[in-house]
């Protein structure tokens, strides 16, 4: 058995070399970002943004609607920092968000989800935010709710 683990040790560090020599560019680390998406920015941000592309240091982010754009361009240095800290290095320089169907893993999860149905931005209070993992992240979206809701009262 040692013999056999020894053989896949030496093949995981031929790949690693290799990987290396074929991604001079770091362009395996941009695509980090993906897997870890929806951990960093929580499931009520992930139902409604999701990476499309990354060229540059550029994230592009497809968000459902226009009030979660001007929302997560608020948060956007947030999101980049938790997302470079997760991936151990800066990866994303930059976040630029756009409108657009968004499709996501955790479609399952909102059909069933009591989230599922379209709220308003000022409905969701803090109970709701508790998916939301990072503090930081949950507080600024938790303030950016209760001024929508303020200006919608208006």
């Amino acid at each position: 058995m040692a013999k056999n683990d020894a053989f896949v040790e030496q093949l995981g560090q031929v790949l690693e070399k290799s990987l290396k020599r074929i991604d001079p560019s770091g362009r395996l680390a941009e695509y980090g970002v993906w897997p870890i998406w929806n951990e960093v920015v929580g499931d009520i941000i992930a139902r409604n943004a999701q990476p499309e592309k990354i060229r540059n240091g550029t994230l592009f982010v497809k968000v459902s609607s226009h009030v979660w754009m001007q929302q997560l361009q608020y948060m956007k240095d947030t999101i980049t920092d938790k997302v470079n800290e997760k991936l151990g290095r800066e990866v994303v320089k930059n976040i630029f968000f756009y409108v657009g169907e968004v499709t996501s893993s955790i479609a399952e999860i909102a059909a069933t989800d009591t989230l599922a149905a379209p709220q308003a931005p000022a409905a969701l209070g803090e109970e709701t935010l508790h998916s939301v993992k990072d503090p930081e992240i949950r507080r600024a979206l938790n303030r950016l709710f209760a001024a929508h809701a303020r200006r919608r009262k208006a």
